[in-house]
């Protein structure tokens, strides 16, 4: 498959210039320099960092620059401990993946046409940074219903980065999330320099038991790992989510490394047919689950990526629910980073 180069192993940078209070202390306190080399020494070669729109832009649409200016310090520390960076717009102007009621992006375009407008501006100041930075237009589209709108306003997005940054990545991804099967619905770029972009969480039940905002998630359910994948199967349909083909097809089977190739081995060959990258933006387990259970379904997926060669950052470095250097994973971070 088509090497996404530079982006083979990474870790995500979550809550810090996104999902979060976005007050002073947090913007230049939650993430340091500190942390860009300490994960500089694990065998990794890039970072994933989402922004939320309101860090960089104002609610009439004025550009922040001391907003810029925190975005600006996450690729110059990534420069400096030679590591390349993903700048992840993780919400947008009536649009963020975990709030259906905060809405109207997919409905107005004027919102979209403002989406336009914010990557033309991001494009300006950190194009020429374009040979260690990616851009990934937006975190985890929702409904299928938004899919042929998504289709156009990507479109859209990467014309216009494009007469900015003739040679960036732009990472794409889909619907449910960014689930993988997603991608079959995504139109074929044209431009060589698109990246296809996933996120894999399962089985969801497994990754996310007890999490307090999925819905019908009961705070004390746990589960271990491995289990067959009629089982994960079962409890996830209990809590009305998504459930993924290769979930099903697994039937009575226990999970090993083989769920997720063959989970990704289609997607994988249909990358490969049209010559684009992939590339997983987020896997990880909450830090609720057993931890040798997370332990060995963390090697099972990273022996799937490693087979079919498809680069990703882990969810998350710190807190968020899932943070690798917490407290809860002391005993096992050494062996975890092993596997990213």
């Amino acid at each position: 498959m088509k090497n996404f180069d530079g982006f083979n192993k990474g870790v995500n940078f979550g809550g810090w210039l996104s999902q979060c209070d976005y007050s002073k202390d947090r913007l230049e306190n939650f993430i340091t320099e500190a942390d860009f080399e300490r994960v500089s020494h694990w065998g990794i070669d890039h970072v994933r960092v989402p922004v939320d729109y309101n860090v960089i832009q104002t609610e009439d649409g004025a550009y922040k620059d001391d907003g810029f200016k925190y975005v600006e310090n996450a690729i110059l520390w990534c420069r400096k401990y030679g590591l390349n960076m993903v700048l992840d717009l993780h919400k947008t102007c009536g649009f963020v993946f975990d709030d259906p009621n905060y809405v109207g992006f997919f409905e107005d375009e004027k919102l979209r046409e403002r989406f336009v407008e914010l990557w033309k501006e991001i494009s300006r100041r950190f194009g020429k940074y374009s040979d260690t930075v990616a851009f990934e237009l937006l975190n985890e589209v929702t409904e299928p219903k938004y899919n042929k709108i998504w289709n156009e306003t990507a479109k859209k997005a990467i014309l216009a980065i494009r007469g900015i940054c003739p040679d960036v990545k732009i990472l794409l991804g889909g619907y449910h999330n960014c689930a993988i099967e997603a991608i079959f619905d995504l139109d074929i770029p044209t431009d060589k320099n698109v990246v296809f972009n996933f996120h894999c969480y399962e089985p969801i039940i497994f990754t996310h038991q007890g999490a307090y905002w999925v819905d019908r998630m009961k705070p004390d359910f746990r589960i271990t790992y491995p289990q067959t994948a009629a089982v994960y199967a079962e409890e996830t349909k209990k809590i009305n989510a998504h459930l993924t083909p290769e979930l099903e097809k697994f039937g009575e089977k226990q999970l090993d490394y083989t769920f997720f190739v063959n989970s990704f081995k289609p997607v994988v060959d249909y990358c490969n047919e049209h010559d684009i990258a992939l590339y997983c933006g987020e896997y990880g387990f909450i830090d609720l689950a057993d931890k040798e259970s997370g332990l060995r379904w963390l090697k099972d997926i990273n022996k799937a990526f490693e087979e079919l060669n498809i680069g990703r950052a882990i969810w998350s470095y710190k807190q968020m629910d899932f943070g690798l250097i917490d407290d809860g994973n002391s005993e096992i971070l050494d062996e975890m980073i092993k596997y990213l």
